[in-house]
């Protein structure tokens, strides 16, 4: 892409063609920022292995070039390699909206990471950053103050969507920002970056409404527990549950330990809106009638699973996939790709390993836990 002085490198790292790791490198002369830093779950192949995030080799050699990490949205598979990657760019910032900042202040916490300061960038901003001028605009996802960033470049603008989905009726009532897409398209843009999985299929994606409705439906003629399984940082799905609960007075109990710290900071800064009387800890569901009661857990991204006989059977994923259709978490890996990991097992006690993993031999990052002997 050739510029007054110097070409514009759009590199992504992750995220291209698979449902995680997202990752993108922008580039122009010597300074860079990056949008996203997400990790992917392991696939049944990736024997031993629990995370897999992006292979950081092209900018580990550039290190000092590297202004800013740009957060769009707080899923894991936007922001879950933040943890491994930061300590390779100590004192660069980290921008991200008030729920991310909130969830990945505890991350960092965790990780005993204090060298990378969290600074606000919320839907509508603006801000410099080196050569790249920043606009941020609201996009419609299944968790609060998902983003799109538009970045205005010496060469032209691009457009990185980030996750979305376009709802007229929107859980939290928040629509996407059609004034400043229009108003980007009139100034031109130079390259859209695009991610809304299944966009390809024809048709509309009912409203994460319906969703809502759904649990209504399926708790209505229900005698026994209900259990809801999401992944943790799903925001706007947990507040479909407890809403639906309410309803028809049933307690919550969240399971996990990732769901249970998100909802904690998720309830602190107001994201999610609930009578804490509805709320019972985990070693109290004994006490609560079958009946009357609803467990929220963390651990599945919606995708259908075989039932026993006889059992209903709700599954809810995120709103990237339409209600109903069958979805993986995980895109299908090429055989020239499964090759690579079948019989592979990973019982190191470090925290990060590499292995090839694509045909094309980009390498992404094992990370696995120390397991006791």
């Amino acid at each position: 892409m050739p510029g007054p002085n110097h070409p514009l490198r759009i590199i992504p790292l992750g995220g291209v063609g698979e449902i995680g790791k997202n990752m993108y490198v922008f580039e122009y002369g010597d300074e860079i920022v990056v949008i996203d830093c997400g990790l992917m779950f392991p696939d049944e192949e990736m024997f031993g292995v629990d995370l897999v995030i992006p292979d950081i080799t092209y900018l580990r050699e550039r290190r000092g070039n590297v202004k800013a990490f740009l957060i769009t949205h707080a899923h894991e598979d936007h922001v879950g390699a933040l943890p491994y990657v930061l300590p390779e760019f100590p004192g660069v910032p980290v921008y991200a909206s008030t729920l991310a900042r909130g969830l990945l202040g505890n991350k960092i916490k965790e990780h005993k990471l204090h060298n990378n300061p969290l600074i606000a960038m919320e839907p509508g901003d603006e801000l410099q950053i080196g050569p790249f001028g920043v606009l941020t605009f609201r996009i419609g996802h299944s968790i609060p103050d998902a983003m799109g960033i538009a970045l205005r470049t010496p060469v032209g603008t691009v457009v990185h969507t980030g996750d979305f989905k376009f709802d007229h009726t929107p859980v939290d009532g928040k629509l996407s920002d059609f004034a400043i897409l229009a108003r980007l398209g009139e100034e031109g843009v130079v390259c859209l970056l695009s991610d809304s999985t299944r966009a390809e299929n024809p048709g509309y994606t009912p409203s994460e409404r319906t969703v809502g409705e759904a649990f209504r439906e399926i708790m209505e003629p229900l005698e026994g527990r209900v259990i809801v399984a999401t992944f943790a940082s799903n925001i706007a799905r947990l507040q479909q549950v407890l809403d639906a609960a309410a309803t028809f007075e049933r307690q919550v109990a969240i399971i996990g330990r990732s769901m249970e710290q998100n909802s904690r900071i998720a309830t602190e800064l107001g994201y999610l809106r609930f009578d804490p009387s509805r709320l019972v800890g985990k070693d109290r569901i004994n006490d609560v009638p079958d009946d009357k009661l609803v467990i929220a857990t963390t651990g599945a991204q919606g995708s259908r699973c075989p039932a026993s006989p006889g059992w209903p059977t709700a599954t809810t994923g995120s709103s990237r996939s339409s209600p109903g259709t069958p979805s993986s978490c995980r895109p299908a890996r090429s055989p020239a790709t499964r090759s690579t990991w079948r019989g592979r097992s990973t019982t190191c006690s470090r925290p990060v390993r590499t292995s090839t993993t694509t045909p094309s031999a980009v390498r992404a990052s094992r990370v696995t836990r120390a397991r006791k002997s």
